[in-house]
């Protein structure tokens, strides 16, 4: 804790097994157990957003899964296809300006 850091006492309930974890990083890390929560928290909330390992490893296997299952084709040839979107899209999509459908 930096020096002059105000600090406020809270109570939690916890399971036993989250005390004893704590207990033993206190004990393990010569830390207080005010300190190891105040780091488990800090480190917790830092990783907020992110993907766990096992998360990135899931997403990544999808991932190499998907990919080859892409067609490839000729750049020109979806350059053409995105070119054709936009212009439709710019001239009212599927819908002719009479409002019938093309």
């Amino acid at each position: 804790m930096g020096l002059g850091m105000a600090t406020t006492k809270v109570t939690f309930t916890l399971d036993e097994e989250t005390v004893h974890r704590i207990d033993d990083a206190a004990m393990r890390l010569a830390k207080p157990k005010s300190q190891v929560v105040r780091e488990a928290v800090a480190d917790y909330h830092s990783r907020i957003g992110r993907l766990s390992e096992s998360e990135r490893k899931r997403m990544l296997k999808i991932f190499d899964a998907l990919v080859p299952a892409i067609p490839a084709r000729p750049r020109r040839k979806a350059e053409n296809e995105l070119r054709e979107i936009r212009r439709a899209r710019r001239s009212g999509g599927r819908l002719s300006r009479s409002g019938k459908r093309k």
